[in-house]
């Protein structure tokens, strides 16, 4: 149904160096690279970014985030601690969040931009 979607970010570079290391474990990257906008995605750009005058301001209580499907949850894992790393902020650690499902495995991270993400893996691994 989603095509893509795009954010907007005052520092490009920052931007960058957090989502290559956090998207990396994922399996994506980095596909298009211009002197205002990234393109992430594993076969096609499905993540879009941008420099923006006025980005969306960081609003915790406004519902909006954006879930990447991983594909293990030790990937989710990797996620997390990377994205944290690269000057993320812990918005839940990753474990089961049985309330959504009982193999729902997630991590959640707000972004340098404030924009919160979730790395989300459906598998069991029992």
């Amino acid at each position: 149904m989603i095509d893509h979607v795009s954010i907007g970010v005052r520092d490009l570079a920052r931007t960058k160096r957090f989502y290559d290391a956090a998207l990396t474990s994922l399996g994506y990257k980095c596909l298009s690279e211009g002197p205002g906008s990234l393109g992430y995605g594993g076969d096609a750009v499905v993540f879009w970014i941008s420099v923006a005058e006025r980005p969306v301001p960081a609003d915790a209580t406004s519902g909006l985030h954006f879930c990447f499907t991983a594909p293990t949850r030790k990937s989710v894992d990797a996620f997390h601690q990377a994205a944290v790393g690269a000057g993320g902020r812990d918005n839940g650690k990753p474990g089961l969040r049985s309330e959504y499902n009982a193999n729902y495995y997630a991590g959640f991270v707000v972004d340098p931009d404030g924009y919160r993400i979730e790395a989300y893996c459906g598998r069991s691994e029992r």
